[in-house]
């Protein structure tokens, strides 16, 4: 009987347990860029500044208006706690791409899995944004048969070019790759040495 861990499976582990390596064949297995959490980085910074402006502001009132700085207080310790929990989402949350399927699992209290056959797949795009090409990250379009599909759109993928080579490769080219606990190389770095040709008794024969 396998004994389960509720805490690694709440820390992104939770992945690992839908995988069969007797069934399935891990290629691709990512996080979203940083870039994802850089919007929600600035509004805390926005927001832990501008109380901490106010705090200074109401300090100069006669009695220091406790009550108000308390508040302001809160509200700044409340934005960084809502961004530390959107950095242990993101954290969590896992892109991955078998021989089989996409997956993308996220979710802390409540896990969610998305998932779509691979042979669903008729054809795939990618784009990179102004700030994708400066930090490197880009947007990955999955066009399936049938409905629409929750993965239709992955954004802030990382190192695009290369995860679409690889899954381009995968789908279409040769199926045979290796398991790569982050991304499969688009090309294979050995090379197979051909014997050179030569005449009969010479050296290279």
């Amino acid at each position: 009987m396998r004994r389960r861990s509720g805490g690694a499976e709440m820390l992104g582990q939770h992945s690992n347990v839908l995988l069969d390596p007797e069934m399935e064949r891990r290629v691709i297995r990512v996080r979203r860029h940083w870039a994802y959490l850089l919007k929600d980085l600035l509004i805390t910074v926005a927001i832990v500044l501008g109380m901490f402006l106010l705090s200074r502001v109401v300090n100069g009132f006669v009695g220091g208006l406790w009550l108000v700085q308390s508040l302001l207080w809160y509200v700044a310790v409340g934005a960084l706690l809502g961004f530390a929990w959107k950095v242990l989402e993101w954290w969590v949350e896992v892109i991955i791409v078998t021989d089989k399927r996409f997956m993308v699992t996220s979710g802390i209290i409540q896990t969610k899995n998305s998932m779509m056959p691979i042979t669903k797949v008729t054809d795939m795009s990618f784009m990179r944004p102004f700030f994708g090409q400066l930090l490197g990250y880009g947007t990955l379009r999955i066009e399936s048969a049938g409905q629409k599909q929750d993965l239709e759109w992955i954004y802030y993928l990382p190192r695009p070019e290369e995860v679409f080579q690889a899954i381009s490769g995968l789908i279409f080219g040769d199926k045979q790759q290796k398991q790569s606990h982050m991304l499969e190389p688009p090309r294979s770095s050995r090379r197979r040495r051909w014997p050179r040709p030569g005449w009969p008794g010479s050296a290279n024969r």
